[in-house]
Order: C-alpha cells, then structure tokens, then sequence
C-alpha cells in the first residue's frame, strides 16, 4: 500500500481514493471510502491506455460478471461497477469495479512474511481456492487467474481477487491498430503444445500455487531459462519439501496429462472435508502473519480522504510543482522509504535496459543494466545501491537526470500534497527491478518488433535465489519477499514483450453491435507465458475480435476458435427475474409448453415461454400449487381454499369450485399437495375435524367429554368434467391430520401410491418397524386393494415404478427392482459406498438413477446391467440430484443444491454445466436456493429461487 501519485484519480463514483493498494498489469488497485456511508472499499480501476481499447474494456466487464456471480464466500461481494455518465475530454471513458474491502495479505507477501506455510495452513488455501474454482467449473467455465498476486490471505480464510487472464496478467500492452496483447505468469504442458485450457489447467496452476506456498519456491526452477517449457511439459515436479500428507495430491494436480488431474471438487474435499471455513474456524494464519493483516486494517482505518487542490476537484492530477507538506513533527529520524511514491521517477516508453537517446555515456565504474546485473546483486554500498530499488517501478528504466534537491532539504520528492503519507511504517520490502528472472526469456528475444536486440544478458546461475517479480508495489506487511518467488512477467505491467506466443482460448465475452464505420477490426491477443515470464516459441498467436475467425500473426496457424469452452452452457434463449417486490416463488409448472406459471404468498402469474415476458399475474392464485392443462384453453390452480380455472391468455377468473361448495359434507376441508395427475384426473388427500361425542355414560357415572377427531379422505377429481369421481378414508397423519401421498405410477387398474415420511404418525413410524408402504387403490372406485412391503426399503427411501409391474427402491446403498404385486426382488444395482439413491426417472428401457454421491447414471429396466454412470463433479455429497428429461427424452437434467449438470440421455456424456446466483457465506451455511428444471418442449427451464433461464436442448 502507498500514497496516491499525481496523476491518479481522486474519485470513482461515490467513492473517494485514499491510497493504492496494488499495481497489476491491466489495473491499479485503491483504497477508497464511500462518501455517503464511509465503507471501506477496494476499487479496481483499468490503466487508461488498456481501457480505450474496445476489446479490453468487453474483457474487463466479462470479468467483473465473473466476480458478480461467484460472490460470496472466498470472493468479496462487488458494491459497483463503475461507469461515468460522460468520459472525460482528454481520454477515454474510466473502466472500473468496486468490492468489499478485506483486510489480507498476497500469497507472495505472506510467505516472505512468514515462509512456508504449515500444513494446516496449506489445506485451507487450497481448499478454499478449490471451491472457488468448483463453481467457476460448474458452470463449464476455466478461471485463468490464479497468481501469487490474487490469491489473498485474509484472517478467516483466503480470497480471490482475479476473475480471468486480465486479472492475472504478468503484463498487458496496448498495440496499434486496437491490438491488446495479455501474457499470463503461468503456463501448462497443455498450452505449450498448442492445446486448449480446460478446468484442468486451473488445477495445474492450482498444484504449483500450492507448492509455493509450502516450499516458497516452484517445482520446475532448475535450469537454464530456455529450457524452461521443456521442464514444465516434461520434467517430473520437485516436491520434496512439500508436507508429505500433500505431496500426492500436488503431485496429481501437476499432472502432464490434464485427464489424470483431479477435479476441483475432490481437491477441496481431500484438503478439507469440512470445507475450508469449518477447518479455519479459530484463525489459521501464523502469528506473524495475523500481525500483517491486523496492522495493515488499522492503518486502512486511519487513512483520510487526500485534499482536494482547486486544480484538481475531485479527481485528476495536481499540478507537477504541487509542494509536499512537512513531515510530521515527531519524525525525527529521516523520512521512510515507503513515504517516497515508487513511481517518483520519469518513466518513458522506451524498452527495459535501453539507454535514452538524450543521456550521457555511462562512466566506466557505472553499474550494469538491470539485465545485465540479473543474476549479481551489487555488494553494499556500491552506487548501484545507493538509491533504494523500490524507489522505482519494477519495470521503470533509469531517471534521464538526477532530481534536484528540495528546497530545505525537508526530504520533499514532489509528492502531491493531496496524497497521503505513510510515515514510519517499518521497511518497505525491497523491489526487484530486474526485467527478467532466472526463467525469463534473454531480454533481446522479448522486445517489442522494431527495436535493436538489447546487449546479451549475463549468464544466471540456477541456484542465484530472486524475488518475485512484481508489477508494482503490493499490499500489505513490512517483510521482505521470499526467494525464488513466481515473478509476475517479462516486463512488469506494461512490458512489451513481443516475441512469438502460445494462444490461449478464453471464455466468450459479449460483443457490441459492430460498427459500419470502423475502419478496422479490434483485436484482443492473448498469449500466455510460462512460469517466471518465459515465452515459448514457435507457438502462434490467436487474434480474437469482434468477429468469430481468428487470425494468426505469425507462420503456423493458430487454434481453430470455439464459439464456447467444452462444457460451456448454451446461451439462453432468455431469463426472466421474478420481482423482488413480490414475496419468493412457492411452486412452478409448465402449462402446455406455452407457459411458465408461478405461485407465490401473493399471486399466481404467467411467463411467455417463447420470450421469457411477465404476461399476467392473479392474486387468487396465491399459494397454488399445480399448474395443469385443462382441456384445450384453461389454466387449473389448486388454492389453499378453491380449484379454480384461469384464462392463459389474461389470468382471468373462468371457473371456481370453493371447497366448501364441492366437498359440503366435509366442512372445514384442508386440501393438502397433489399427490399426482394422469390426464384430467387429480389425486389428493385430505382431511377435516369433526366432532365425536361422548357415549352416554352410565348410570351413576360421569359423563366424558367429547372428542375432536382427524379424519382424512384420498380422492380422484376430474378437472375438465370439474367433479369429484371418488374418495376412500384414510388414516390421518402427523398433526396437523392431512398425510402426505405421492403418485409412484398409475397403472390400468390402479393407482400406487406412498406416504411421505415425515407425515406418518408416531404410531404408525413404531408398527412399520424401519419399513415402508405402498398402497393400492382401484382407478373406478378408489377401494384400497392391498398394502405392501417390499424388503428392507426404508419410509424414506426413494422409490419409483412403471406400468409393466416393476418397483424400483433404494436399499441400503443399492438400487434395487421387485415385482410391484408379489415384492419378488428382481435383480439388483450397486451403489457407492456411504451414499443412497434418489428418485429414478424411468424412461422407455431405461431408468435413469440419481445418487446422494453426485452420481447419474442409467440401467436397462429389464436386467438393471449398467448402462452408463458419470459424476457431476460437485464437491461433497448432499441430496441426490434431481432428473429431467427434455422434451425429446435426449438429455438428462441433474439439478442439485449447487449448479445443473446436462448429459446425454443415451450414452452419459456430460454436454455442460451452469451455476449462477446463491453464495456461500464463510462463516455459516451456503445462503442459497436449490436449482430446479422443468422440460419444455425443446427448453429446459433452470430456476433458482428468483431467476428463470431458458436454455435450448436437443
């Protein structure tokens, strides 16, 4: 953290900058403080230069949806995202974000704090990393932001502050004709042989995020530098400091082959079964570390917004003479380091270790270039130190002229005296301005196309031990950063490096409409770099613009572009939100493929299914449940007090049947949920009081008092006829008296039906002795034919049937088939071990199963031979995933608490995977709805509490 420069803003909407917090490639982050309530925020805003370029800002909003979606949890929830109603006059318009400020640290940071982190401390980072990137996975996405940089570490757990290759970028430069080039710090086997990241690369990065942590330098150091990619996509990791509890795991996250790597999902559940805020609860950063945190929160505390000269009101920079004020009076030693901004030294364009072509001939006794002196730190008090290395950017070539000193000398550097000042701070960690490292290319070989080739680098001992190489100052304590760090890039935020580099595919980024009068097209290239800002040859460089072609900028074709990652969800057709005015959705049901019908406390409405538009909404629908066809034009609603029948079309009131009107002789009736539908016929239960009384006592006696006794009735109504066909009693459940039934299959004859558990009485829980029922009732006349138990099937075990006299029920851990009318088992399905299954689906001759384990899966209903079985991927185990079928019964829906899965009804492949809204909150429970899927003709519709996604299926 340090002093805002002269040339940074002073406001970003409601916010006011108090001071930098970090310099990355694509974007500085500050402190600031909303003016209206005082909130402590962090404010990401993109470096000008990057923000005119159309490709960049389509790249940074993307990012910043990223981070929308995922907040919560280990990722700081957004505030704003800030775009000035006008751009200023003098460049383009400011391209910003705004999150919750959270005291922390840099992974990079930390470990020159304290070292290595401990065991304890190692599984908490990556487990809360690998939830993070569970639910970026989920949604067929691959984050590409890990860095030493982003990865944070806060007092209750770690975060993540990048969303994507901006985020993480070693560097990021502008190039003409709209070109945008962004090099990552990370490279893997998979990007070095010109092959596509996946979730898999995360993982990758993810292993050698880890490996720092616990050793404090990576896995793949030694060796020459240009051998640096071969080491990565050949050599085996060197993980011999790594906790051996660990190493296995690291291990196979370094994988070369990005099949054999784990899923994020089992990382997290290795690291922490009880997840990543359950194993921190107590505080889990070392003691020294906790100290960095807590002092760099109290001295964010004590920041006051910088003045404001008449020159620059609100925001922009002061005038190059603005005067610095004194320093504070009980500052006696000399002025700290940190107090001096890092940037105070010109910077021009020119490439690293180039001298100006204005500047004297260096002495003979000068020191060497930064390249040159890369791998032989000048001895103590040798020129070369006498002016501290943080006193410059990382990247900043020398000053042209010595500055002249001030006035007084009061130790005044030009500061703007709106910035504000850190005094006796303790020591700043010292900066490595070397453009490269001991895996960084030769300088020569990444300097920008149309510069001379900078003198040879002296050679780099593989041993010499180097920082991290930083964009600019970071966050953060007072220590020093660890040797052998990750280094960020070739040539810090803005270097140039322009060699030859390796396309990396990314996640589509909506595209505005094109503009006919361009006179060309905006390009966005992204290439990647290796660990410590290597860049491989020979591989090409992908151009992706508005267009969908891609275009290679050297010899060897590049990639053939995707429109979507592998596993991406299709765009939707639509989403609708339901309003947050009105209370939560209660049931949805899909009326004829032509609408999308919502009960709530309030209302019943209607969504156009063709384009996702509120049609009409109905407040005698409140708390209804259903959502049937009657007929060929009318909408039935089952209320908590009548049935009634709507108008597609407006909702309005067509027919209505009060209960107390159809069902007089049974006053006070309550309808409990529908158990089931076939056609125009509804079966449901329900029950009313009724009043016994006492016998006639005898004589002498007293008499007794009367009784007010349940009785519960089952029934058949016919909705297009609108009449009760019949009802049979049936023992009343758990208070207050309605059971509970569910459909399991209709049949010719009769109807199967079970109770649910949790609406048995006491007694009837204790005379079933572990087991449950399935009753038969006639179709004509609802008579109970019979009732049965089939094996050890549990009252809560799922349970499932079909017309040709099969009942399929989980027991145990297995899935098991009996003959509906004898309860002879049939055959048999093995489950996984502590896991139970769901509901089947059955669809022609298969049955499509659903595990508590996150296993789907189908087998044939005739034998039960497996057919196919896959995971969804999701970390843990939880309720069983619910199934769907489209409409053409080709893809299987799965849908659980944590995101949708889509697979191929045939043969299992997993075609995507979406995830959106719900948080998890760090200290407590996940605060999110479960996703639920309805078919629709050729839609699948997704819900999650208030939001709707329309997504075409085959």
């Amino acid at each position: 953290m340090e002093a805002l420069r002269q040339d940074d803003p002073r406001r970003f909407g409601r916010f006011t900058a108090l001071a930098r917090f970090h310099e990355g490639a694509s974007a500085v982050r500050y402190v600031a403080r909303d003016t209206a309530s005082g909130e402590v925020a962090l404010i990401t805003a993109a470096r000008p230069e990057l923000a005119a370029v159309p490709a960049f800002r389509r790249r940074f909003q993307a990012e910043a949806r990223t981070a929308e979606r995922l907040a919560g949890g280990w990722v700081a929830p957004p505030l704003d995202a800030g775009e000035e109603p006008e751009a200023p006059a003098d460049g383009p318009e400011p391209l910003w974000t705004a999150a919750g400020y959270v005291p922390a640290l840099p992974l990079a940071e930390a470990v020159g704090i304290a070292g290595p982190l401990d065991e304890r401390a190692l599984r908490i980072l990556g487990a809360g990393i690998a939830e993070i990137l569970s639910r970026v996975h989920a949604a067929g996405a691959v984050l590409q932001g890990l860095a030493p940089g982003t990865v944070l570490l806060a007092a209750d757990g770690p975060r993540l502050t990048a969303f994507g290759p901006l985020g993480a970028a070693a560097s990021a430069e502008a190039r003409p004709g709209g070109q945008l080039s962004v090099r990552l710090g990370y490279l893997t086997p998979e990007q070095i042989e010109g092959k596509e990241v996946s979730a898999a690369s995360d993982l990758f990065v993810l292993g050698l995020l880890l490996a720092y942590a616990a050793t404090g330098t990576t896995p793949f150091t030694e060796g020459p530098a240009e051998e640096a990619a071969r080491r990565i996509a050949e050599d085996e990791p060197e993980l011999d400091a790594v906790p051996e509890a660990l190493r296995e795991l690291i291990t196979n996250c370094l994988a070369k082959d990005p099949a054999a790597r784990p899923t994020a999902g089992t990382v997290a559940a290795e690291l922490a079964l009880e997840g990543a805020a359950g194993l921190a609860r107590g505080g889990w950063l070392p003691e020294r570390l906790a100290a960095a945190v807590a002092d760099q929160e109290a001295r964010v505390l004590a920041l006051e917004a910088p003045e404001e000269t008449p020159e620059t009101p609100g925001k922009g920079p002061a005038p190059a003479s603005a005067k610095a004020p004194e320093p504070m009076a009980d500052t006696a030693a000399p002025e700290s380091e940190d107090a001096r901004p890092v940037d105070a030294a010109p910077v021009d364009d020119r490439p690293v270790g180039a001298a100006p072509a204005d500047a004297p001939a260096a002495p003979a006794d000068a020191p060497a270039s930064p390249l040159e002196t890369a791998g032989a730190p000048a001895p103590a008090g040798s020129p070369a130190t006498a002016e501290p290395e943080d006193a410059r950017p990382v990247d900043a070539p020398a000053p042209r002229e010595p500055a002249a000193p001030a006035a007084g000398g009061d130790g005044d550097i030009g500061e703007d005296r709106g910035t504000t000042r850190f005094l006796n701070t303790g020591p700043r960690p010292p900066q490595n301005d070397r453009p490269t490292t001991q895996l960084s290319l030769p300088h020569e070989l990444v300097a920008p196309p149309g510069t001379a080739p900078a003198p040879a680098a002296q050679p780099i001992p593989p041993a010499a031990p180097v920082a991290p190489q930083q964009p600019g100052p970071t966050h953060g304590g007072p220590a020093p950063y660890p040797p052998a760090a990750l280094p960020a890039g070739p040539a810090g935020p803005a270097g140039s490096g322009g060699g030859p580099m390796v396309s990396l595919p990314l996640p589509p980024a909506p595209a505005p409409v094109p503009d006919p009068a361009a006179s060309r097209r905006t390009l966005l290239t992204i290439a990647a770099a290796a660990v410590g800002g290597l860049i491989v040859g020979g591989g090409s460089v992908a151009a992706l613009g508005s267009g969908d072609t891609a275009v290679a900028t050297d010899d060897k074709p590049a990639p053939k572009p995707r429109r979507t990652l592998p596993g991406q969800p299709p765009e939707p057709r639509w989403i609708y939100t339901h309003p947050a005015s009105e209370s939560s959705p209660l049931t949805t049901a899909v009326w004829r493929d032509k609408l999308l019908v919502v009960t709530s406390e309030s209302q019943a409405s209607a969504v156009d299914l063709r384009t996702g538009k509120r049609l009409w909404q109905r407040a005698d629908g409140a708390k209804g449940q259903a959502a049937l066809a009657t007929g060929a034009d009318l909408v039935f609603v089952a209320s908590p007090s009548e049935f009634l029948w709507l108008s597609p079309k407006n909702g309005k009131v067509v027919h209505r049947v009060r209960y107390t009107d159809a069902f007089g002789d049974l006053p006070g009736l309550a309808v409990g949920p529908l158990a089931g539908n076939s056609g125009p016929v509804i079966w449901f239960t329900g029950s009313h009081t009724v009043t016994v009384k006492a016998p006639k006592p005898k004589k002498g006696k007293k008499k007794g008092k009367d009784k007010e006794v349940v009785q519960a009735h089952f029934f058949a109504y016919d909705i297009v006829q609108r009449k009760e066909l019949w009802r049979t009693p049936v023992p009343a459940g758990r208070a207050p008296g309605t059971p509970v039934y569910r459909v399991v299959v209709d049949r010719s004859a009769d109807v199967l039906v079970r109770q649910e558990a949790v609406s048995l009485t006491a007694a009837e829980v204790k005379a079933a002795k572990g087991k449950g029922s399935i009753r038969s009732f006639d179709q004509k006349t609802g008579k109970l034919l019979w009732t049965k138990q089939y094996a050890a099937v549990s009252p809560e075990a799922a349970t499932g049937g079909d017309e040709d006299g099969a009942l399929y029920a989980a027991v145990g851990k297995d899935l098991q088939a009996f003959e509906t009318d004898t309860a002879k088992p049939l055959w048999r399905v093995e489950g996984s071990d502590g896991s139970v299954f769901g509901i089947p689906l059955v669809a022609g001759p298969l049955i499509h199963t659903t595990e508590r384990s996150q296993l789907v899966g189908a087998v044939e209903r005739e034998s039960g031979r497996l057919v196919w079985r896959r995971s969804t991927e999701v970390p843990g185990t939880g309720n069983a995933p619910s199934l769907t079928l489209s409409g053409s019964e080709k893809t299987l829906i799965a849908a659980d608490a944590v995101q949708v899965t889509a697979f191929s009804a045939a043969d299992g492949e997993r075609l995507w995977k979406f995830q959106d809204i719900g948080s998890a909150d760090p200290k407590g429970a996940t605060v999110s709805a479960p996703y639920r899927a309805l078919a629709a003709g050729e839609t699948v519709l997704v819900q999650r509490d208030r939001a709707f996604y329309a997504f075409p299926v085959a």
